[in-house]
C-alpha cells in the first residue's frame, strides 16, 4: 500500500509565495517521477510540474519562472515552491508519483495524495 501526503497549502494575497510538500511512504520499491498537477473548478486536472530521479524537471508554460519543483529522493518527498503567485493559480493542487511496488520488477503505476487548497486573493 502507497500514500502520498501533501501539506503546505493555504491562502495567500497575490504575488505571495507558498511551499507544497508530498511525502510518499509506503510499500515502495523505486520511485521513477514525482509531480504537481491542479484543478480548478470547471476545469480538467493540469501538469503543474514534474521531476524525475535523475533530476530532469518540466513545468507548465503558465508556471515557468514562478515555480520551482524540487525532490528528495532518499525521503521520496517532492516540493512546490511557488512565488509570485496569481489569482489563476487558486486550485486544489493534487501530489502525483509514478512509482513500483514491493518487491520490485512490475510495471510502475501512479499514485495520488488527497489535493491540497491553494487560494491566492486579488
Amino acid at each position: 500500500q502507497v500514500q502520498l501526503v501533501e501539506s503546505g497549502g493555504g491562502l495567500v494575497q497575490a504575488g505571495g509565495s507558498l511551499t507544497l510538500s508530498c511525502a510518499a511512504s509506503g510499500s515502495i520499491f523505486r520511485v521513477a517521477r514525482m509531480g504537481w498537477y491542479r484543478q480548478s473548478p470547471g476545469k480538467q486536472r493540469e501538469l503543474v510540474a514534474t521531476i524525475i530521479t535523475g533530476g530532469t524537471t518540466n513545468y507548465a508554460d503558465s508556471v515557468k519562472g514562478r515555480f520551482t519543483i524540487s525532490r528528495d529522493n532518499a525521503k521520496n518527498t517532492v516540493f512546490l515552491q511557488m512565488n509570485s503567485l496569481k489569482s489563476e493559480d487558486t486550485a486544489v493542487y493534487y501530489c502525483n508519483a509514478k512509482l513500483t511496488t514491493l518487491p520490485g520488477g512490475g510495471s510502475s503505476n501512479d499514485y495520488w495524495g488527497q489535493g491540497t487548497q491553494v487560494t491566492v486573493s486579488s
